[in-house]
């Protein structure tokens, strides 16, 4: 019988592999940008059909979007904050 592995062990074993932790960082990535976007456009009480619309994208587009399943374009994200009243910081910095 195999010996059982704890799923944080699994995880550090699988994102000790550069390809692997690359792909979670753009997933995490994706996914809070996602969810800023979903959570403004709430507090705004605007549908994601309503969004598309102030910003030339397509409802589906929307909500691939807000769940993470869409990396987007800078000029994508200008016009989401533009149309949700915010502020687009981008910014690379030394890690640490």
């Amino acid at each position: 019988m195999s010996e059982r592995i704890s799923w944080a062990d699994k995880r550090a074993q699988v994102l000790s592999d550069p390809e692997a932790a690359a792909a979670y960082e753009a997933a995490r990535i994706r996914y809070e940008l996602g969810r800023k976007v979903r959570e403004r456009r709430e507090e705004l009480g605007i549908t994601q059909t309503r969004l598309a619309e102030l910003t030339g994208l397509k409802q589906p587009a929307v909500a691939r979007f807000e769940a993470g399943g869409t990396m987007p374009t800078i000029p994508m994200l200008e016009r989401l904050a533009g149309a949700l009243g915010m502020e687009l910081t981008v910014e690379l910095r030394s890690p640490g």
